[in-house]
């Protein structure tokens, strides 16, 4: 049986590669890659491709900058959008220390870490995500593409030949999709990703953001995953559907036995993701505009609440067909498009590992409209609301030992560094709505 090696090597050869783009993300979670020849597979895979990390956002400090990027072969795809001969593939790295140690600030390996600790507790996780993003017409402006809204068919959805064509270009690269359809506000689109091991949707989810966005140049548009782009329309969210397995392969969220079909491990999951929501608010929120999101009537949860398949709560428990109980799975609904999708999904699955750890007991569900509640009712149901701002989150961040546990010494620092300047460049800056409202009568 051929090892992922010896394929990667094959198919290099069988498929005409002339160049192999060696794939990973800064600690925002930008993709970014180092090109190699074949000439040079055998040294990536034997040892790793050294580059300065320190000129990566977040990655090294200048005085302990060499890093090692170590290809993981079972990662290798052919880019479509290249050309057939001459072509171009990708793997995804691993980052290493020169003595060959996980880089600290390696997003992939911190996932990893994560899953180890689910692995020692007995399960393995699966994770899906719901990409949402915007289609406009240039980078500098975002002027819609069209009218069109939830669900919308030709000639309101003008972005059908551009959903099409990236869906197929991610069935190429062993992606495989859900569906896709047009989102809610003008322009906006939405791609569901199977669900799969959490390391491979992390994985997949940085390859769709590249095929949407390649594909709408392609096509002359812009694709953005910027949060909320469009004042009064809903914002973009990165749905994430966690699903935990026992080693048995049994789904360990469902119980039969139980009234509403949810284990105890299953409640407990869910009760740490509603206790330590606000802890983890700036790595799945993780810029000013991502609060733009949290406002009444914008579609996005602004409060730590849960219930089944109500989707004005943060994380819900979708319905499952008659005798499917092994889809039983919980969503979590405050993610956004812009989220490093490993840090993400890092800090969701130890949190609801925490839960579960921690044998929390989970309140009621809420299943009434979360948003139209007063807040008195919330305050009496014990639902706590999520940060308001990047100024807030930081702060819970901060003071979170379960994110510096989960993100480690460096990453835990680096994001509140660079958020606060942010939080601060962004409190200096005054906007027009400010010269609008205020210039002319003050």
């Amino acid at each position: 049986m051929i090892d992922t090696r010896q394929y990667v090597v094959k198919q290099i050869e069988e498929r005409d590669i002339r160049f192999l783009r060696l794939w990973f993300v800064d600690v925002p979670g930008n993709l970014k890659n180092i090109a190699i020849t074949p000439s040079d597979v055998d040294l990536a895979f034997d040892g790793g491709i050294g580059f300065n990390g320190s000129s990566i956002e977040g990655l090294a400090h200048l005085q302990r900058s060499d890093m090692l990027a170590h290809p993981d072969a079972s990662t290798f795809q052919v880019l479509p959008w290249r050309p057939r001969n001459n072509g171009v593939a990708r793997m995804f790295c691993d980052l290493l220390t020169p003595d060959g140690a996980p880089a600290p600030a390696d997003s992939r390996h911190i996932l990893v870490r994560t899953l180890k600790k689910a692995a020692a507790a007995g399960y393995t996780v699966n994770v899906g995500a719901s990409i949402e993003y915007f289609c406009f017409k240039s980078a500098q402006t975002p002027e819609p593409i069209d009218a069109g809204g939830y669900f919308d068919l030709a000639p309101l959805d003008a972005a059908a030949d551009l959903r099409r064509d990236t869906v197929l270009t991610l069935e190429q690269m062993g992606v495989p999709v859900k569906y896709s359809h047009h989102e809610a506000a003008p322009a906006q689109q939405e791609i569901d990703l199977r669900s799969c091991d959490a390391l491979a949707a992390a994985d997949a989810v940085v390859t769709a953001r590249l095929v949407v966005k390649e594909t709408a140049h392609a096509q002359g548009m812009h694709a953005s995953f910027m949060p909320k782009p469009l004042e009064g329309c809903a914002g973009s969210a990165m749905h994430v559907d966690q699903l935990l397995f026992a080693h048995d392969d049994e789904n360990a969220f469902f119980d039969a036995e139980a009234e509403d079909g949810l284990s105890a491990a299953a409640k407990s999951y869910i009760a740490g993701l509603l206790k330590y929501a606000s802890q983890y608010c700036l790595v799945t929120n993780q810029y000013v505009n991502s609060y733009k999101r949290f406002v009444p009537g914008g579609d996005a949860p602004m409060h730590a609440s849960w219930g089944h398949g109500n989707r004005s709560a943060m994380v819900r428990v979708p319905a499952r067909r008659a005798g499917r109980h092994a889809s039983t799975r919980v969503e979590s609904r405050s993610v956004d498009s812009a989220a490093n999708p490993y840090l993400a999904f890092a800090v969701l699955i130890a949190a609801g590992l925490k839960g579960i750890e921690e044998g929390l007991e989970l309140a009621a569900p809420v299943e009434g409209d979360v948003f139209a509640m007063t807040a008195a009712e919330r305050a009496a149901a014990g639902i706590e609301p999520l940060p308001t701002d990047l100024s807030r989150a930081i702060d819970a961040f901060e003071r979170s030992e379960l994110m510096h546990e989960v993100l480690g010494d460096e990453v835990h620092a680096y994001l509140v560094e660079s958020k606060r300047a942010e939080w601060e460049a962004y409190r200096r800056h005054v906007s027009s709505w400010e010269i609008d409202r205020y210039l002319p009568v003050l």
